[in-house]
């Protein structure tokens, strides 16, 4: 009978290995939050009546309450996932009080001699117990196989699902397998040139891939689907772009329900433990420019001037746009220096975005533009009335002018501003924005009294 040899060296199986089955044509749908949808569609030769059938090369965290098989003229009764895989260390934990050969091979006349041992133990290391002596089994790269005379039954090479099914005839029937997994999943990537001197950018959108399912997904269909889908573990949470306005604009894209689909253009294998990357925006052109943002708290007052922060703003409209819903994801923003060479300047991550949006993608602190914050005046005027005078000083140390959006949070109630320096916009139920010009390597002030309940 023909031997084995798994994993190491010293391992051997007398039991051949029966060929099995393999995955059929495969159809993957992946979410955002670390789901999928697998439907492998098999053909099975079935008896009539009662049989179980295996379906390896399924994943290794298949979901398998999940798990619909449907087919012309078959029911399940029972199926069982066995994800307890083919090792050494478990065929030995298998052996645990069974009796196994060590062949033993001398290194000077190659001859083998063969003792027959019960494994007492497999914690750490295998303790075997030959004739009335007991023996740790050690790997120190001496010539020492160990002879098993099956695999055990819960134990698998790959992943498998079996099915015990009750099939009208006899033949061949073509079966679509279908179950949840997490373990796979996808993120949104984009990478934006961005050119301040025309005020344009260049927008690259990547979709990285991952599997960590245990198991290779080949030549498959992949759906990608892009929203919060209920029942999984959502990942993704703007941390840093600003949706400033909501779209209202219908793409030309798929959709399924309240959600968005991205079907990879060709078929593409997922491996295990692979990160995968496929492009699916290039924009060129798109307008967008560069402001500074200063936000301050309610009753905000900083001793020392604080960095404004450097915001890219731009639309995802068909007009003046982008063009496109976005999927959440991390924009990574780049820019030439004097000699040609785009260098990057900063990251946010946004939400999903519909398509018609104003985003704003914040980069950094500014190095020359600074904002100090003091809060001049603050008295009583009634039981149920207080008025602040808050003074703005905002320093730029470039050469050129810049606006900042001076933005000051913490207006809750009915705040009443009677006197501002500077024209302003409530932008929000707590939130005013003064858009201050500062001149080149100059300074300008804000003022601002604010009429409130506390």
């Amino acid at each position: 009978m023909r031997s084995l040899l798994v994993a190491l060296p010293f391992l051997v199986l007398t039991e051949p290995v029966l060929a099995e089955g393999s995955q059929g044509d495969l159809a993957v749908t992946i979410y955002n939050n670390n789901i999928a949808l697998v439907q492998d569609a098999r053909t099975l030769s079935v008896p009539a009546g009662r049989s179980r059938q295996e379906f390896p090369d399924v994943s290794a965290q298949i979901r398998p309450e999940t798990t619909s098989l449907s087919g012309a003229g078959i029911a399940i009764v029972e199926q069982n996932f066995d994800y307890d895989l083919l090792s050494p260390d478990k065929l030995m934990e298998k052996a645990v009080g069974q009796t196994i050969t060590i062949v033993r091979t001398n290194p000077a006349t190659g001859a083998e001699t063969r003792e027959q041992a019960r494994v007492l133990a497999a914690n750490g290391g295998i303790v075997l117990q030959i004739g009335t002596r007991i023996e740790v089994l050690r790997d120190d790269g001496l010539p020492v196989r160990v002879v098993f005379d099956k695999v055990p039954e819960n134990l698998r090479a790959r992943p498998t699902l079996s099915v015990t099914i009750e099939a009208a005839r006899a033949g061949s029937v073509p079966t679509r397998l279908s179950y949840l997994t997490p373990g796979l999943g996808w993120t949104s990537d984009y990478v934006m040139l961005f050119d301040e001197k025309t005020g344009a950018a260049d927008m690259q959108g990547w979709v990285t891939l991952t599997n960590n399912t245990g198991t290779t997904y080949t030549n498959a269909r992949t759906l990608l689907v892009a929203g919060n889908v209920g029942g999984g573990q959502n990942r993704f949470q703007a941390l840093g772009g600003r949706l400033d306005q909501a779209g209202t604009e219908s793409g030309t894209r798929e959709r399924l329900g309240d959600y968005y689909l991205y079907p990879l253009a060709e078929r593409t294998t997922i491996a295990n433990a692979q990160q995968k990357q496929v492009s699916f925006l290039d924009v060129k052109g798109a307008p967008a420019r560069k402001t500074y943002e200063f936000v301050n708290g309610w009753l905000g007052s900083n001793d020392t001037p604080r960095s404004a922060l450097s915001v890219i703003k731009f639309s995802t409209s068909k007009q003046g746009g982008l063009g496109d819903q976005l999927p959440a994801g991390t924009i990574r923003v780049y820019m030439r220096d004097a000699r040609g060479d785009p260098q990057f300047i900063g990251e946010s991550r946004i939400d999903h975005t519909p398509m018609g949006s104003s985003l704003a993608v914040p980069t950094g602190d500014a190095f020359d533009v600074k904002v100090k914050t003091v809060v001049e005046e603050r008295k009583r005027l009634s039981d149920r009335r207080w008025q602040t005078v808050m003074r703005y000083t905002l320093t730029n140390a470039r050469a050129e002018p810049v606006t900042v959006d001076v933005l000051q949070g913490g207006l809750w109630g009915d705040v009443r501003i009677p006197v501002q320096s500077v024209p302003g916009n409530r932008v929000s139920a707590d939130r005013m924005e003064w858009k201050v010009p500062v001149p080149a390597n100059g300074t300008a002030e804000l003022t601002a009294t604010f009429d409130t309940r506390y």
